[in-house]
């Protein structure tokens, strides 16, 4: 615990300095982005398919797209700039990638739980229906982030192509993501097919925790578990391969 805190204070102070807000701007940066596409589907009256307020809707999509995809952004390439820790025999490569997570979850979860209050304060939202499904959809779109990202970050270190891959893969899973629509908006043809992404899963749980009744959510909790345990072994083995040829520079 003690060295995830040192790296997670030296990977404040690399990325964002001691100048200016500092590291507020790990908060402030998703709450800018989800501020803005929110103000933008507010202002323009954008359709998204139901009654529901759009205020609420995209404040829950974006803030859980935040979550998942910046992630292997971050564990991507993390290794090589901190080859020199390495020489410390208490710092593991788990270390810098669990460093890096956590950073990016609470950068999001602060941006997703303090737009909510903002806007459920000024009356735009109304508050979620059931807190502890919203907490629970959070957790396991957190969780499939993660693995994801630990297994990205593991085999980035094996191949440079895997940065390459996820780049644009990450733009084509954007819309794909449930962000912008719930399944039950979709024809029934397509509905199965886009509950193959478990990041769906995750969004159609949180979604259906904040407002309940008023919207009819789809499903598999066993599923999305299934595939956020999967990626976590895969990405531990791979890790643990790395971990074995990684030489500190």
């Amino acid at each position: 615990m003690r060295v995830i805190g040192a790296l997670l204070m030296r990977e404040v102070l690399t990325r964002y300095g001691r100048h200016n807000i500092g590291f507020l701007w790990l908060f402030i940066e998703p709450m800018l982005f989800t501020l803005g596409v929110t103000m933008l589907w507010t202002f323009m009256k954008s359709n998204h398919g139901s009654s529901i307020p759009i205020v609420a809707f995209a404040v829950t999509g974006y803030s859980s797209v935040l979550l998942w995809r910046n992630m292997p952004a971050r564990t991507i390439g993390a290794v090589e700039p901190n080859l020199s820790l390495m020489y410390h025999r208490n710092v593991k490569i788990i270390d810098v990638f669990a460093a890096r997570l956590l950073l990016e979850a609470a950068g999001a979860t602060t941006s997703f739980f303090v737009l909510s209050i903002l806007w459920i304060s000024i009356g735009w939202m109304q508050p979620p229906q059931d807190i502890l499904k919203v907490l629970f959809g959070w957790f396991m779109i957190a969780w499939f982030g993660a693995s994801l990202a630990l297994l990205l970050g593991s085999l980035s270190e094996r191949s440079e192509v895997v940065d390459k891959i996820w780049h644009p893969t990450a733009y084509l899973l954007f819309p794909l993501s449930g962000a912008a629509f719930m399944v039950d908006f979709l024809p029934q043809s397509v509905q199965k097919y886009i509950l193959v992404l478990p990041m769906v899963h995750g969004v159609e749980i949180l979604r259906e925790g904040y407002f309940g009744s008023l919207v009819h959510a789809h499903y598999d909790i066993l599923y999305m578990a299934t595939v956020c345990l999967v990626l976590t072994i895969l990405a531990f083995a791979q890790e643990r391969h790395i971990s074995k040829k990684v030489i500190p520079e």
